[in-house]
């Protein structure tokens, strides 16, 4: 037998992410605990399809007009026009102006390269900054588009907080015109955000140095429980009138992680820009993947155009909200009740899906191999993967790699 053509071929590494969930599957253990995936979660540990979204997916199977024709390239219309009014606000003027230009995506992942490949094709500026540490695909996701990542300071291990004067010194230094990476809300993996007071100073710097925005938003409604707050830093740099792109995810917010569904907005400086911009995001994405489908993008439309189901989504999304908040109250309690040693306040100050609990490699191994919990070695939770149930466990976790595996 001749050898395959693809004999050199060497093993890749586990995705350190989604690896974490295959270590877990492995481990017969009753008592395991996956704080790695960053999924939403029930008290009893199970994915949630909220009620709306299941009646929405009824509407739309019971519409015998519906057909599964193509998208056009740019996806679903309303789907498009809706979210874009979430982001930026139904009162924008950017909207008003038609100064937007949105296309449906494939999540926030599609969102993102199709927004850095068209970056390497149109801008003039090549670099993008993004935060130290940030989502693990983002560097991936720049590089293979054809951007040259660099990093900006922006999490202080010594106060598990934000590193502001860092941030700003590092965006100061980069090359005016540099593209720069900016999480809305719930900055992953952190947990940590800027104040509003600190998002002011951000963008008048990043104007002043002609500084290009790209927000990454997959989280809003999901890390306050109100979607206009977690807009608020998008809003901030929309409404200086300047140019920005935003890259939407549904996946957290209305539990459509398998659906795949999201959008890339450009806030141009006018109408006839957006509209040439629109043109050649089309050309990035006919040879990608033609159009993007049809089902998740409906389900989004028909729950946000209809205002007693986009209340009802309202009322589910802050239910999430409300329990991941809860697990960190409860989290920072039973540390408080262990007299673990340190500062565990950053539990309660961090926002979003995850913490960063601060806890290095040999304590995260350690918690694995004696409590069988099961995190990314670089001390990050998912809040939402815990449960009352589970918090007691994990304080023991924690307290013993504190104390025993320092």
């Amino acid at each position: 037998m001749a050898d395959s053509v693809f004999a050199h071929v060497v093993r890749a590494p586990e995705d350190p992410i989604l690896g974490v969930t295959v270590a877990y599957n492995k481990d017969s253990s009753p008592v395991k605990v996956n704080l790695g995936v960053g999924a939403y979660r029930t008290e009893e540990g199970k994915p949630l399809v909220l009620n709306v979204v299941r009646r929405a997916e009824q509407m739309l199977v019971n519409d015998t007009s519906r057909v599964k024709e193509y998208l056009s390239i740019t996806g679903l219309a309303d789907f498009n026009k809706l979210s874009a009014k979430l982001i930026f606000g139904a009162d924008s003027p950017a909207i008003k102006e038609n100064r937007v230009t949105t296309v449906q995506c494939l999540s926030g992942t599609g969102s993102l390269r199709v927004g850095a490949e068209f970056l390497a094709r149109h801008y003039h500026e090549h670099t993008i900054y993004i935060p130290q540490p940030t989502w693990g695909n983002h560097p991936k996701i720049f590089t293979l588009a054809g951007l040259s990542v660099k990093y900006y300071r922006y999490y202080d291990p010594a106060t598990r907080g934000l590193d502001f004067q860092g941030l700003l010194d590092d965006l100061t230094a980069a090359p005016s015109g540099a593209i720069v990476l900016l999480h809305a809300c719930a900055h992953n993996p952190t947990g940590v955000d800027p104040t509003i007071d600190q998002w002011e100073k951000i963008r008048k710097l990043m104007r002043s140095k002609g500084l290009l925005p790209f927000f990454d938003s997959a989280y809003q409604g999901f890390a306050s429980g109100n979607l206009d707050a977690d807009a608020q830093s998008v809003r901030m740099f929309v409404a200086d009138g300047g140019e920005c792109l935003a890259a939407q995810s549904y996946a957290k917010n209305m539990g459509l992680y398998g659906e795949r569904v999201g959008a890339l907005s450009i806030v141009c400086k006018d109408s006839n820009v957006a509209s040439k911009v629109e043109s050649q995001l089309k050309m990035v994405i006919r040879p990608m993947y033609s159009n993007p489908p049809i089902h998740g993008a409906s389900i989004v439309a028909t729950i946000l155009k209809d205002r007693q189901m986009y209340d009802e989504w309202t009322v589910e999304l802050k239910a999430m909200a409300d329990r991941i908040i809860s697990m960190r109250q409860q989290l920072y309690d039973a540390m408080q009740a262990r007299g673990t040693p340190g500062d565990w306040s950053h539990i309660i100050k961090q926002i979003g899906m995850f913490t960063f609990t601060g806890l290095n490699v040999e304590q995260v191994s350690f918690m694995t191999r004696e409590y069988h919990i099961y995190m990314t070695s670089d001390g990050r939770i998912s809040m939402a993967g815990l449960s009352s149930r589970t918090v007691p466990h994990l304080a023991d976790a924690m307290h013993a790699a504190v104390t025993r595996a320092a």
